[in-house]
C-alpha cells in the first residue's frame, strides 16, 4: 500500500481521498491551510485520513494527486514537489480562466510539468466524475471500468497506474504525457466510462487524429 497526499479538498479530491483509503492506502489531505476549519472539513468529508499543511502532506509521500482548480497549482512552492510523482487530475474547462501559455491543442498537463519541472507528472484520473469514485465499486466488478494514464517517466506512469489498479480500475497506458489530449475535455473518452478494450481503441484513435493535425 502507498502514502499518497492529495492535494485538495473539494469534490474530487474528498472522493479521491475516500476511495484511497477504502482501498487501504495511507491518506493524507492538504489544503493551503491546516487550521482547525480545514481540519474539520476533512475529518468529516475523509473521516480516518490526516488534515495537514502542503509541507506536511508530502513528507513520506509516495504519490502527490492534484485535485485543484487548474491554475492554483502555480500556488503551490515547485521546489516542494521536486522528485516527487505527481499526478495531475486537474482539468482546461472551457469555461474556466485561462490556465496560461499554450495552446488549445496542447495538454495541460504539459504546462503543469513545465509549472513543475523537477515533478514526475503523470496525467490520470481526470476523465471520471468525483461521483463516479464514491459509486463504482471498489471489488468485483467485471468488467471494470478503464481509466487512462499518461506520462513521460515510464516508472512513474506505473506506480500510478499500479495505484489505479488498485482502487478498483484497469489502468491503460495513454503514452507520453502529451498524448493525454486524448482523454482531456470534450475528448470521446472523457467522462463517458469504458471497458479496457474500449478506451484503448479511443485512444488510438485520438493519437492518429493528432498524428494528422501535426
Amino acid at each position: 500500500m502507498a502514502v499518497v497526499a492529495v492535494i485538495g479538498a473539494g469534490k474530487l479530491g474528498g472522493a479521491l481521498a475516500r476511495r484511497a483509503q477504502a482501498a487501504g492506502h495511507t491518506v493524507s489531505v492538504a489544503g493551503r491551510t491546516d487550521g482547525p476549519a480545514f481540519r474539520e472539513r476533512v475529518a468529516r468529508t475523509v473521516p480516518g485520513a490526516r488534515a495537514s499543511s502542503v509541507e506536511v502532506a508530502l513528507q513520506g509521500a509516495d504519490l502527490v494527486v492534484l485535485a485543484l482548480p487548474l491554475g492554483e497549482h502555480r500556488r503551490l512552492d515547485p521546489t516542494l514537489l521536486a522528485g516527487h510523482v505527481v499526478v495531475d487530475a486537474m482539468n482546461d474547462w472551457p469555461t474556466g480562466p485561462a490556465s496560461g501559455p499554450g495552446t488549445a491543442a496542447e495538454d495541460s498537463s504539459l504546462r503543469v510539468q513545465r509549472d513543475l519541472p523537477g515533478a514526475l507528472v503523470v496525467k490520470a484520473f481526470n476523465h471520471i466524475g468525483y461521483h463516479d469514485l464514491d459509486d463504482e465499486p471498489l471489488l468485483g466488478a467485471s468488467p471494470r471500468r478503464a481509466l487512462a494514464v499518461a506520462g513521460d517517466d515510464r516508472s512513474a506512469a506505473r506506480r500510478v497506474a499500479d495505484l489505479v489498479e488498485s482502487l478498483g480500475f484497469d489502468a491503460v497506458d495513454a503514452g507520453p504525457l502529451a498524448r493525454g489530449a486524448g482523454f482531456a475535455v470534450g475528448t470521446p473518452a472523457f467522462a463517458a466510462p469504458r471497458t479496457a478494450t474500449e478506451l484503448g481503441a479511443l485512444l488510438t484513435s485520438a493519437r492518429r487524429g493528432l498524428l494528422v493535425a501535426a
